[in-house]
């Protein structure tokens, strides 16, 4: 084997295993997406379990508040705002994952916290939107 090759394969190892860690990330911002995107279809249909519900207990007799009154709208739009967010989230863990392999390929790979503070405050807007309706609502 000639010094040009074993330079090659050895730079290709080095940079295999980091190809790996940018793919197991990658996987992770998918799994963390699809946790959004799923939790978001739960809220939306749990919003619409609690509204039939309530309509067949006012029919039933059981309950003399109007089934209009139980809800406010807002689940709905959280669990729409919960799956479109996911489904970004995906997007951006795509580019984020191009990225840092094109910059692992130069080595020049500098690290990006755009993407960690904005699910970090994603999380933490979803969270405090949940308290205030979970506070109104007591």
């Amino acid at each position: 084997m000639t010094d040009e090759n074993k330079q090659q394969t050895g730079s290709v190892s080095r940079h295999t295993s980091d190809h790996l860690a940018n793919e197991r990330t990658y996987l992770a911002w998918i799994r963390t997406s699809i946790g959004v995107m799923a939790f978001g279809f739960v809220v939306e249909k749990f919003a619409l379990f609690i509204k039939k519900l309530s309509y067949v207990l006012e029919k039933s007799g059981l309950s003399k508040v109007p089934a209009s009154t139980h809800s406010s709208g807002y689940t709905a739009a959280a669990g729409i705002f919960l799956v479109s967010a996911g489904a970004l989230m995906a997007v951006l863990g795509f580019a984020r994952f191009q990225q840092t392999g094109r910059q692992i390929d130069a080595d020049s790979y500098a690290p990006s916290y755009f993407l960690d503070m904005l699910l970090a405050g994603a999380v933490l807007a979803v969270g405090v939107v949940l308290a205030v309706y979970l506070l109104r609502n007591v």
